[in-house]
């Protein structure tokens, strides 16, 4: 299977399953001599761990990840970084009545139909169990960046219909401060007590619901991002569309700027403090593929979780039609514990690109 790395200077490779013993990752390129904080590492991974809270799933995972090499005395060496987590509360028998039969908008038959074997403990491979290794990577990258005075946050900006309204400020401890003052991430604490009742209500009628995340990044160099095919918000969306249930991605105005003139969307250049900077920023930071100074900002789409507690038709292996019943531990809305996992992908892209940016300026 390939497809299990992602990145071209800071890259990672993750590995492992659902319901295998452990789960992973290689960092390949980060540079030496950062500050390798493993406190911050874990308290990422708690935030994106199950069991948190009434409206996660309730598997019990401590998610402690052991980091095996590349950092010595506190400080990376700049060789490869090595971070395994071990599963521990695996119940593969919650599983076994899907050996044979394929769940609706899972990843059972396109796995089983392209490789001709599939791990169906928890989705092997496919599970969402597997951005638990791309959290412990992107710590790391936010450590590396945080020399830059890069700020990333993301919070749940929607949940079926409800939606918060534009946040008020742009202090980042602010925002963060109140986002984890509340179990389903949302830096508006009105709408988030709304989230709750509606994605509790959810659960309790054994269905899902979807949810949108919104991300802000602060302080990004002018420069970011390789044209043509790899311009920085390419990047951001693959990035954003390779975490599970991610069905959309926009940034800047996105589809809202699809029903605006010209004339209303450019972002007007002045001149501020002795910086270039935009009157409006319609762009979300980034211009022709390159950041531009201002803040990054985008929104990501994820569907509702597709294992519900109801009976469904499908079929099975053989194409006969069957009944597949909702088992298993699963989120009611994946959203609040994905608030990490986007953020770790945007600091892998950011990471990434600040280190081409300076090999581009090196050559130069």
């Amino acid at each position: 299977m390939a497809g299990n790395s992602f990145g071209y200077l800071f890259k990672i490779t993750t590995f492992g399953e659902s319901h295998g013993k452990a789960i992973g990752v290689i960092i390949d390129g980060c540079p030496p001599n950062i500050e390798i904080d493993e406190h911050f590492i874990q308290s990422e991974l708690d935030k994106r761990k199950p069991g948190q809270s009434k409206i996660t799933t309730q598997r019990k995972e401590s998610d402690v990840a052991e980091i095996l090499s590349g950092v010595f005395e506190g400080k990376s060496t700049g060789t490869p970084i090595a971070i395994v987590i071990p599963n521990e509360d695996q119940r593969s028998k919650d599983y076994s009545h899907i050996a044979e039969t394929f769940r609706p908008s899972h990843a059972d038959y396109t796995y089983q139909q392209k490789y001709g074997i599939r791990d169906y403990r928890g989705g092997g491979r496919s599970s969402a169990r597997e951005t638990a290794a791309r959290v412990a990577a992107g710590a790391v990258a936010k450590l590396f960046l945080k020399q830059m005075g890069i700020e990333i946050f993301a919070h749940v900006c929607a949940v079926g219909q409800l939606e918060s309204p534009n946040l008020d400020t742009t202090d980042i401890e602010q925002l963060l401060e109140t986002r984890e003052s509340n179990i389903v991430r949302c830096a508006d604490p009105a709408t988030a007590n709304e989230m709750i009742e509606l994605i509790d209500g959810v659960r309790k009628a054994g269905d899902t619901i979807g949810g949108k995340i919104a991300t802000l990044v602060r302080h990004v160099p002018v420069g970011l991002g390789e044209p043509v095919f790899d311009k920085l918000h390419a990047d951001l969306g693959k990035a954003m569309l390779s975490i599970n249930a991610v069905h959309g991605f926009e940034y800047g105005s996105g589809f809202a700027g699809a029903a605006m003139y010209g004339s209303e969307h450019n972002d007007i250049f002045v001149q501020e403090d002795n910086k270039v900077r935009t009157r409006t920023n319609f762009s979300g930071g980034i211009q022709g593929g390159i950041s531009n100074g201002m803040d990054i900002s985008f929104r990501t789409a994820f569907k509702p979780v597709a294992t519900i507690m109801r009976d469904q038709d499908s079929i099975d292996t053989s194409g006969n039609s069957t009944t597949v019943s909702g088992k298993g531990r699963h989120d009611p809305c994946v959203v609040p514990r994905a608030v990490i996992i986007v953020e770790a992908m945007t600091a892998l892209v950011l990471a990434d690109h600040f280190l081409r940016f300076k090999a581009y300026k090196n050559e130069q």
